[in-house]
């Protein structure tokens, strides 16, 4: 398979910018507090070097969990109504073969194979609730993965599906959260939503996403055929 240019999209520039400014902030804390812990230190002043030094790293271990997590947010995008998250084009290479063609609103694209007789794409949602909410943060999404499945389920069992993956999972993903912090009311839902339809010589599709989940619908003539006679 070749795959061009993955298709990461990046949240707001507002979200950008609060985090690398709360994440500079915090990591400036704790350098000046390892600073002072230093100069209690040479001036024997023990109990304030600690005191400082224990302050100072846990500001660093902080400033550096925030920053993982910053990096797995990148991975993701918002939504707030609607908002077209891909097209993806079909052409055929022979028997339940296709060359497929999927394009972001960005302008990425990438061009791979899949096997088949339908395709399918999966996206990753994210909501968030209490620190989430009262900084505005708005719902985050990530296309996951691209797939072909068999209409047949005998062939469905026995043949290997192709896949394609779409993301990568840098930092600490936001789905451990949870687990890492239990106490942190942060995540509301988070959940998996994939759409599908039929693979077609020459057919082009358009995937939405909303609060309700993503949906494909045909982009033209070749699609609305396939679609129409779709079993």
């Amino acid at each position: 398979m070749n795959v061009e240019n993955p298709g990461t999209v990046l949240p707001s520039i507002t979200i950008l910018y609060g985090l690398e400014l709360g994440v500079a902030l915090v990591a400036l804390l704790a350098f000046w507090m390892l600073l002072r812990a230093g100069r209690h230190l040479r001036r024997r002043r023990y109990g304030r070097a600690v005191s400082r030094g224990i302050g100072g790293v846990v500001l660093g271990g902080l400033a550096t969990l925030a920053l993982l997590i910053g990096l797995n947010v990148l991975t993701y995008a918002r939504f707030t109504a609607e908002k077209p998250v891909a097209e993806v084009s079909f052409t055929s290479l022979g028997p339940q073969r296709y060359a497929v063609v999927l394009t972001t609103p960005d302008g990425r694209s990438q061009r791979t194979q899949l096997d088949g007789d339908d395709w399918q794409l999966d996206a990753r949602v994210i909501k968030w609730k209490g620190i989430g909410t009262l900084l505005g943060l708005p719902p985050l999404y990530r296309l996951e993965r691209l797939s072909g499945r068999y209409g047949n389920l005998q062939q469905a069992q026995h043949q290997t599906p192709s896949v394609v993956g779409l993301s990568h999972d840098p930092g600490i993903a936001l789905t451990k959260i949870d687990h890492l912090a239990p106490w942190l009311p942060l995540v509301d839902a988070r959940y998996g939503s994939a759409t599908f339809l039929p693979m077609a010589e020459g057919a082009t599709y358009r995937v939405s996403l909303s609060n309700t989940g993503l949906l494909a619908r045909p982009a033209n003539a070749a699609a609305e055929k396939a679609a129409s006679n779709w079993k």
